[in-house]
């Protein structure tokens, strides 16, 4: 199981002390938790992409750059690659160099995005949303599974005898999540082309979820990529906690009812009844999220989302440290424990690239000597 955090981007006024982070702060503040990351055990971190305020990460790849060269084991990934707005050559290119830089530490979470002005800020029509995604994610393959390209669409100008470059990381391209919060139609490209798939869990019930990872499993089966169960699923969550519960639900509650994303909406109490969002003790976070296997199957990623809406540096710092103590030993190995044998773990480049090795070799000719 790989755990670790995603970061939506938000700079947001702490409601609290009324202090408004500056941009540049909040870049700073994304290297030190991914490095905490590291520093605790944990697996990955995840930056989102956003290009209007309040939102600092318009660049993931730079930041994840960055922080590649101040880490040595953890995934680098994002919580969001804008497929639908970005050209798929840039994309190919970005995360191609990535991977290089960081050694193999380099995947990202695919999706359309959910504003809707940056379509035209990037010369697209939001209702060709669902196109965009699918054609763009087609060029996308050929770029990094082909040496050369050929390829004509609707959306962008042709290419001719087009070689992406770097090429992938030892022949192998980063691994490819699909991340979607209601569109079914992604959860289908996912499953065709055996890629992951990642709900990012944290608004909804988890019906809504149930449907679309059970969508996503169904279509992995058919397509012969494995059993339902094999599929590569990854989860969002969310969770503020001190080690008394009752602290966490008062320290939180300025922030949950100003938040950017659900602030002066439910209660945070009807909140946290009905979707992941846990505000507790550590053990009442275990407890919430070793839920989530039960609702959705063996997974391979779960993720959180720990420092917007305000909160600062410091404070956030501490809910790793905490999660790092009490919360990451046990909830590990409780969910390796119940994957069965048959499950895949977590992808990895360096598995990835074994595989592809003890491919290429069973499917060399044999000769004979003498």
């Amino acid at each position: 199981m790989q755990i670790g955090v995603f970061s939506v981007s938000d700079i947001t006024r702490d409601p609290v002390t009324g202090r408004m982070p500056t941009e540049g702060e909040r870049i700073k503040a994304a290297v030190a938790i991914a490095r905490k990351v590291e520093e605790i055990g944990m697996d990955v971190y995840a930056t989102g992409e956003h290009h209007n305020p309040p939102f600092y990460a318009s660049s993931p790849t730079t930041l994840l750059g960055y922080i590649a060269a101040q880490t040595e084991r953890i995934i680098l990934s994002t919580a969001t690659t804008l497929i639908t707005t970005n050209d798929p050559v840039k994309i190919a290119e970005d995360f191609a160099m990535l991977q290089h830089l960081s050694g193999g530490r380099t995947d990202l979470v695919l999706g359309r995005g959910n504003t809707a002005p940056v379509y035209p800020w990037f010369g697209k029509n939001p209702q060709d949303s669902v196109d965009l995604t699918v054609e763009n994610y087609n060029l996308l393959r050929q770029l990094w599974d082909n040496e050369t390209v050929n390829w004509q669409g609707k959306f962008r100008t042709p290419l001719q005898n087009f070689t992406s470059t770097p090429r992938p990381l030892d022949g192998v391209a980063p691994f490819v999540w699909h991340g979607s919060i209601r569109t079914p139609q992604v959860a289908e490209i996912a499953a065709y082309f055996g890629d992951g798939f990642f709900a990012n869990n944290i608004f909804w019930p988890k019906e809504h979820y149930m449907q679309l990872i059970g969508l996503y499993r169904e279509r992995y089966e058919h397509y012969g990529h494995g059993s339902a169960d094999q599929a590569i699923v990854g989860l969002g969550g969310q969770f503020f906690m001190r080690k008394n519960s009752q602290d966490a639900v008062n320290e939180f509650r300025p922030y949950f009812d100003n938040a950017p994303v659900y602030g002066h909406g439910p209660s945070m109490e009807d909140f946290t009844a009905q979707t992941p969002l846990t505000v507790g003790s550590p053990q009442e976070v275990l407890e919430k999220t070793l839920t989530f296997q039960e609702y959705f199957g063996d997974y391979q990623r779960q993720l959180f989302l720990i420092d917007h809406a305000g909160l600062p540096l410091k404070t956030v710092l501490e809910q790793l440290d905490l999660f790092g103590e009490y919360v990451l030993p046990e909830l590990r190995r409780e969910l390796d424990s119940r994957r069965p044998a048959h499950v895949p773990d977590g992808p990895t480049h360096a598995r990835r690239a074994a595989a592809r090795e003890a491919s290429v070799s069973a499917s060399a000719p044999v000769t004979s000597v003498g």
